[in-house]
């Protein structure tokens, strides 16, 4: 059955054919060309007139037709293509070539918390880190020097609009106008995210690793009575653009088992540095007490080109000890050997206490928190003194950290502790330049120091 809009059509069509028909003959008769020829002859050149406009009409017919099929697939395709963009929980989405956004369906609002009119128009690095964007456009490029029009299954982290990590599969080409790129992205399940987390943590772990790209900060730990330094506290540096400090990389290397060699590698970059120190300070060495039960530990330190009795390893207070027998043993035989103990952080919580009392360190560090405002508070004054005396007791001496102003360095020194350290005092630095005029004491060069902070 033919549409009404079409057979309308077709019946003008033919009326038109009709005309042009007759309009034919009468054109013939009037020439005199049908006068010419033999009657015969005059109805085979009409009937061969009228059999070409008949084709030309089937023709004719049969495009119009086609036309409006094709127009009917189109609309049909393009209604498709909306109602996939509407209702499709993958996210569609098109950039040009320096990844601005050109189209984002509105998927993105539940999988990042954006609408599509704040993404187009929108650097892509709006959702996803620049480490992550430049990671996977190398994945992306590989994919399609291999496979020539596209690629699928690149895993990307994006940012929701809260800061949270999504972690996206990608799959997409290059843009038939040769500009840019299209695709889609959905959300990676929970599991595999967390397996594919892993990995990538133990990949830029073990190649830091590789590298040995760690550095070592120093930091001054001055003598309250005297102002001069006496030793320095050997912090890790990682090369790192997304701002996490040292405490996150020892955290994902321990979620993979590669804490430990994490902290060899920092000790190794340490003791290296630690050759261009002025020979009469000590260096404190930040250890887990898992990694003090290491077995490879005592070999490590009897190799160090750094006498025993500069090396104080200080112990972390953030993770707990189950059973200090272990571990008491495992130091004695180093303590034996002129190394010296300090416990970390303390008075920032009941393990650091514990620590105190099982290892009877050599060195009490007190933790920023008891320092903090200590001029101004008579409680922490209080508690200051109680460990001033406690030390005593147990033979060790006390490092006030955190020292930040003036007046917390007075107090501290007021109370009795015997050193400290803080930006006050001096800031944490990988310069050698900077560790060589370590030797006066900035405390009393006082508008220099407070510059400093």
């Amino acid at each position: 059955m033919i549409p009404s809009f079409l057979g309308g059509r077709l019946l003008l069509v033919i009326v038109c054919v009709q005309i042009a028909f007759a309009a034919c003959i009468a054109a013939a008769l009037g020439s005199g060309i049908l006068t010419m020829v033999s009657p015969v002859g005059a109805v085979i050149l009409v009937s061969f007139a009228g059999s070409l406009i008949v084709l030309a009409v089937l023709v004719s017919v049969k495009g119009i037709r086609a036309h409006h099929a094709e127009r009917s697939r189109a609309r049909n395709a393009f209604g498709l293509i909306e109602t996939v963009a509407h209702t499709s929980q993958e996210w569609l989405w098109a950039v040009d070539e320096e990844g601005t956004f050109l189209f984002s369906s509105r998927s993105s609002k539940a999988l990042l918390g954006y609408e599509p009119s704040e993404l187009v128009g929108r650097p892509c690095r709006m959702v996803i880190d620049p480490d992550d964007l430049a990671s996977a456009r190398q994945s992306v490029g590989a994919a399609m020097d291999v496979q020539g029009a596209g690629w699928d299954g690149v895993v990307v982290i994006c940012r929701h609009r809260n800061g949270a990590p999504v972690w996206m599969e990608v799959s997409g080409r290059a843009r038939p106008s040769g500009t840019g790129f299209e695709g889609t992205s959905r959300p990676v399940p929970a599991q595999s995210a967390r397996a594919l987390l892993k990995q990538r943590i133990r990949d830029r772990v073990e190649a830091t690793l590789r590298g040995r790209v760690i550095l070592a900060a120093f930091q001054p730990i001055y003598e309250l009575a005297g102002g001069t330094i006496i030793g320095v506290e050997a912090l890790a540096r990682f090369p790192s653009e997304d701002g996490k400090g040292p405490e996150h990389w020892f955290n994902e290397a321990s979620t993979v088992g590669l804490g430990g060699e994490l902290e060899f590698a920092a000790l190794e970059a340490a003791l290296e540095a630690a050759g261009r120190l002025p020979a009469r300070l000590y260096v404190a060495l930040n250890l887990s007490p898992e990694t003090c039960l290491d077995p490879r530990l005592p070999g490590f330190l009897e190799n160090a080109a750094l006498a025993d009795d500069r090396i104080v390893l200080e112990l972390t207070e953030n993770l707990a000890v189950d059973e200090y027998a272990p571990l008491m043993a495992a130091l004695a035989p180093l303590r034996r050997r002129g190394l010296r103990i300090a416990v970390d952080d303390a008075g920032s919580g009941f393990a650091s206490m514990r620590h105190i009392l099982q290892l009877r360190p050599d060195i009490i560090k007190l933790d920023r928190t008891l320092i903090a405002g200590i001029d101004d508070d008579q409680a922490q004054q209080a508690l200051g003194k109680a460990m001033v005396e406690f030390a005593k007791q147990i033979g060790a001496t006390i490092v006030a950290e955190g020292i930040e102003t003036r007046e917390e360095l007075a107090a501290v020194t007021e109370l009795g502790m015997n050193a400290g350290q803080g930006y006050f005092l001096g800031r944490p630095t990988i310069r050698p330049a900077e560790w060589e005029t370590w030797g006066h004491p900035p405390r009393n060069d006082s508008d220099e120091t407070a510059d400093a902070r």
